[in-house]
């Protein structure tokens, strides 16, 4: 199958080691992965702060970016919910626009939904012998509703011990610009998940959002708890022969 991989500016500018984990993990499944050069932002800060008209922009160029492929695929549920839930929002008075929102969005999936429910694998022939928690990110929960998706592909990597986060759907307190516009209260749910986090004893902290990693992890770090915050999809790419 020819996939374009959406990398996503999070991933691109601080995590590229996750854009090539699902590369190597799509190709060693046998299917051809194209990155789009021209691929920028989905505007998911733009939109979310109230400025359309400098989101509706980059809505065009992504429509534009990957109108020619039969898949897409980004490591992001948050910026997959963009492009699912806001973008039809942001151009309801752009006919043309709309229509071309409409015809993306079906091809647009988060990297569990391609994998379940399109190539309809779940063993990906990883290997990952360490105990491993997973925290499910709120655009994935409540928007893309996931489910067991990244569970059912975890619980099939030989060696990984899967332990289960308490109250995992309870938000991490990042949320984008929330993490900024109230620190206190992003703050206070930080250490709540971070003590549920340090509490399972695993050693890696798995999630679907780069994002929601970054604000975990720097918890982590400033306690000195020993976990570890890593990108599900790098996990999944993981072999004997090319380890995390």
């Amino acid at each position: 199958m020819r996939i374009a991989l959406f990398v996503t500016c999070v991933n691109d500018l601080l995590y590229p080691g996750t854009g090539r984990a699902v590369v190597r993990l799509l190709e060693r499944l046998g299917h051809t992965v194209e990155f789009p050069l021209t691929q920028t932002c989905c505007g998911q800060m733009h939109g979310n702060s109230g400025y359309r008209a400098e989101a509706v922009p980059l809505v065009r160029n992504v429509v534009e970016t990957f109108r020619d492929y039969p898949a897409v695929v980004a490591p992001s549920g948050s910026c997959v919910a963009m492009i699912r839930d806001a973008y039809p929002r942001l151009v309801v008075d752009d006919d043309r626009l709309a229509a071309a929102v409409a015809e993306l969005r079906p091809r647009v999936y988060e990297l569990s939904e391609l994998l379940v429910d399109v190539l309809g694998v779940t063993d990906v022939g990883a290997w990952f012998p360490h105990p491993v928690t997973y925290h499910p990110t709120c655009h994935g929960l409540r928007m893309l509703r996931l489910g067991e998706r990244p569970l059912r592909l975890l619980r099939a990597v030989r060696g990984l011990d899967l332990i289960e986060l308490p109250d995992s759907t309870e938000c991490c307190g990042f949320g984008g610009t929330f993490a900024v516009k109230n620190a206190a209260v992003s703050t206070a749910m930080l250490a709540d998940k971070c003590r549920a986090v340090a509490g399972t004893g695993a050693t890696y902290l798995a999630a679907a959002d780069n994002s929601c990693l970054a604000h975990i992890g720097g918890g982590l770090a400033r306690t000195s708890t020993a976990v570890h915050a890593v990108h599900y999809a790098e996990i999944l790419a993981s072999t004997p022969e090319e380890p995390l």
